[in-house]
């Protein structure tokens, strides 16, 4: 019996912690692996989310917060580097005395090709780790319903992140923890509740081999670069799934196989923020330091969106009202977790013995 596919998580997926100095080339370290992709918070202003990943180039921003086309920033991320990555001076990843977060994720294998279903064929490069379930594809959209772009992680993928580079538009967020998985979506820059509508996916769920596109300017805008992040779920190392909430202090446990590291949350029932969580700004229970993916605020609490991050999973304990809640009574919720470490080793070794 296999219990993980992945004994050392940080070896794909790590959180570092860091304070501004505003100096130039200032290397960030302790990552453990050299990045592909990047996503950085200021934790004590409200600054924008700075994503940012190797296909694209690390002086090309992008921010979940905003609908903004890719921004050239020469001066924020500089670079990659073999235990981490390389600043500038600018305010928003290192400004003097400011606190920040990095969420980090491997992916490595460079591919390229055509994209095919409907419509002319396009071109696509990106970067794949099939042993952690990733991959980044930036693709040209044909705005042809049916196209399809190669994600190259020989598996379904559970959950496609996809946004517009070089024009404005939504985040699209496609889920297979959804309702109607892939006829549904979700935007991340947004606190809507999903959407059903096959401009965005063609009403079509990934397959082992590509994921298909309907019409929509978001996702298929012709002869326009699109971003697509793809994760796959890997046994012991990450988890994409749904809970329904209960409004209690004593509310749902959340069953992963592995202590968590990184945490994100949102409705898809109804109208509320996404939540994000990890296991460095809160390194113990109670877990309530929450930064939002579509806001630039500053980190903060609030009583509805708490959670223990536990060997096997998580479990919410927040209760009261609130837009940023995670645990709202007889709300549903879709979920992408990250492994802090399995909870029972591929050799059958329980985790937090090791």
């Amino acid at each position: 019996m296999a219990y993980t596919e992945i004994d050392k998580s940080s070896d794909y997926f790590n959180t570092v912690l860091y304070t501004g100095n505003d100096t130039d080339n200032r290397t960030v370290s302790g990552v453990g692996f050299q990045p592909n992709f990047l996503w950085i918070k200021a934790r004590n202003n409200a600054d924008q989310h700075y994503l940012v990943d190797s296909v694209r180039g690390s002086t090309k921003v992008l921010h979940s917060d905003s609908t903004e086309a890719e921004a050239t920033r020469v001066s924020a991320v500089k670079s990659f580097a073999s235990d981490g990555f390389v600043l500038g001076q600018e305010a928003q990843v290192n400004g003097n005395n400011n606190t920040y977060v990095s969420w980090n994720w491997k992916a490595g294998t460079s591919v390229s090709g055509n994209t095919g279903g409907s419509g002319t064929s396009k071109s696509y490069s990106g970067s794949v780790n099939t042993d952690s379930g990733f991959s980044i594809i930036k693709y040209i959209g044909n705005s042809t319903a049916g196209h399809t772009i190669p994600h190259h992680l020989g598996v379904q993928p559970q959950v496609v992140i996809c946004k517009r580079i070089n024009q404005g538009g939504q985040w699209v967020f496609g889920s297979m923890a959804l309702p109607n998985q892939f006829e549904q979506f979700l935007e991340l820059d947004l606190t809507g509740a999903a959407q059903t509508s096959s401009l965005r996916w063609n009403d079509t769920d990934p397959s082992s081999s590509v994921f298909t596109l309907g019409s929509t300017l978001d996702t298929n805008a012709n002869d326009i670069n699109i971003i697509a992040y793809s994760f796959a779920e890997k046994k012991g190392f990450s988890k994409f799934g749904s809970y329904t909430g209960n409004g209690s202090t004593d509310g749902p446990f959340v069953y992963t196989g592995f202590k968590p590291a990184f945490v994100i949350c949102k409705s898809y029932s109804g109208s509320e923020q996404w939540v994000l969580y990890d296991n460095k700004r809160d390194p113990f229970n109670v877990t309530e330091q929450i930064l939002r993916p579509n806001l630039s605020d500053a980190e903060g609490t609030e009583s509805g969106a708490k959670m223990d991050l536990l060997s096997n999973g998580f479990k919410l304990t927040g209760s009261g009202g609130g837009i940023g809640q995670t645990n709202n009574s007889g709300s549903s919720y879709i979920y992408m977790a990250f492994a802090e470490n399995p909870f029972v080793s591929s050799t059958g070794i329980p985790g937090l013995a090791r």
